[in-house]
């Protein structure tokens, strides 16, 4: 049996007026995903357990069977993972955002993304900072795009901090680093702004009309977690596709291999028939394959309606498609779609609300059959809620038959 993740990131949303009151999921042309839904199993699944952030570090875990309640440590142990950064005892992880804030008058959190800066950019800036503000018990290590990470020796773990793309637009003054040990956090912070001002990377991008990185932003703090691998829970092999440190670094704490595909960026131009094929590649000698795609969920934190609608037709026949193309030639396999979480055009950031899922299965009699499209308000009134959602996997991966025969009518 060969097993298919395709995970569309932040794909779930809400109706839309301009949309004719549907969804972009529900808007945007799925003919793949519709294919899914209408010979497989459709229903909706708890991905953001009752009082979890609604990241998706957390609805990824729960995609891949880990209980948030038992595993979740934070998102920046997970990102040291991908990175290959030890974590030692006493160590706290950060993510640490390069982000563009408004700082005339009250300062505002213009663009967590510092205006989509390059890898190549950001790598510069990173080694600057490090430079600069690096020690003995600090340090900056550079990720992918905006994406950074500072670990932090006997840093603190505690302190309260605020995921910067929920607050895009706001004034930042109420979301700084708080509680005990916020203060040296909020200090490096603001250290940064005097490092980054006149930097060259940032006086080549105000010159070229693009948006500088004007300070960094530590948020997503943890100390390294202890996973079961999916090969000691499931007795199966299988690997990640990702352009990002986020899935790349549970994969690497679920004993899953990290595949690397050229062109794969973690936005809209990323390289998507790319990501599949190297799925299907994957699965010669592999049982599983997990497609991550953040395009959706980048367009979502921006507010782009038809942004947004694109990256999910583009998910659906450059990856869905693809896949579907050639998977037949795997005989007996089940294919899992799902968006990890919502994230509404109307918030600009994720929700702990139940995303759709479909699962088909290559043996019939593991179909229900319940869906003629994929989409929120089908899946909802397909009547299956998969709560909490951890257990999905566990039936996708042991016995889907029994979960299909337990919601037959």
């Amino acid at each position: 049996m060969k097993y298919v993740i395709l995970l569309g990131d932040g794909m779930a949303d809400h109706p839309i007026e301009k949309l004719g009151g549907k969804t972009p999921l529900e808007y945007a042309r799925t003919p793949n995903m519709d294919r899914l839904s209408r010979c497989g199993t459709t229903g909706l699944v708890e991905t953001i357990p009752s009082g979890f952030p609604p990241g998706s570090d957390v609805a990824n875990l729960t995609v891949l069977g880990y209980d948030p309640h038992r595993y979740y440590t934070g998102r920046g142990p997970l990102e040291a993972a991908s990175m290959g950064i030890k974590l030692q005892p006493g160590d706290v992880a950060f993510r640490c955002n390069l982000v563009n804030l408004g700082l005339d008058g009250k300062e505002r959190m213009e663009d967590f993304t510092a205006g989509h800066i390059s890898s190549g950019e950001a790598r510069a800036v990173i080694a600057d900072l490090n430079g600069a503000l690096g020690s003995e018990t600090v340090r900056f290590y550079a990720g992918v795009g905006y994406r950074h990470l500072c670990v932090w020796k006997g840093g603190p773990a505690s302190v309260k901090t605020t995921p910067p793309h929920d607050i895009t637009g706001q004034e930042i003054a109420g979301y700084l680093p708080a509680g005990d040990g916020s203060a040296p956090v909020r200090d490096l912070m603001m250290k940064s702004r005097n490092i980054l001002r006149d930097h060259p990377v940032n006086r080549d991008r105000v010159g070229r009309g693009l948006k500088p990185a004007n300070s960094i932003w530590l948020w997503g703090q943890g100390g390294a977690p202890a996973f079961q691998t999916l090969s000691e829970k499931y007795g199966i092999r299988g690997a990640m596709i990702s352009a990002v440190d986020l899935l790349n670094g549970i994969a690497v704490c679920a004993g899953l291999e990290v595949v690397r595909i050229e062109g794969a960026t973690g936005y809209t131009d990323t390289n998507y028939v790319g990501k599949a094929k190297g799925a299907l590649a994957a699965l010669r000698d592999r049982d599983l394959a997990f497609v991550h795609v953040e395009a959706p969920d980048e367009m979502g934190h921006e507010g782009n309606i038809e942004g947004k609608v694109k990256a999910i037709e583009d998910f659906d026949e450059k990856v869905v498609g693809t896949v579907l193309a050639e998977i037949d030639a795997l005989r007996d396999f089940r294919i899992l779609v799902l968006s990890d979480h919502p994230t509404p055009i109307r918030h600009r950031t994720h929700v702990a609300e139940p995303s759709p899922f479909v699962v088909y299965a290559s043996v019939k009699e593991e179909n229900l059959e319940n869906c003629p499209v994929f989409g929120e308000t089908c899946a909802k009134r397909g009547g299956i809620m998969v709560a909490p959602g951890h257990t999905l996997m566990d039936a996708f991966i042991r016995d889907w038959r029994k979960f299909v025969d337990s919601k037959r009518r």
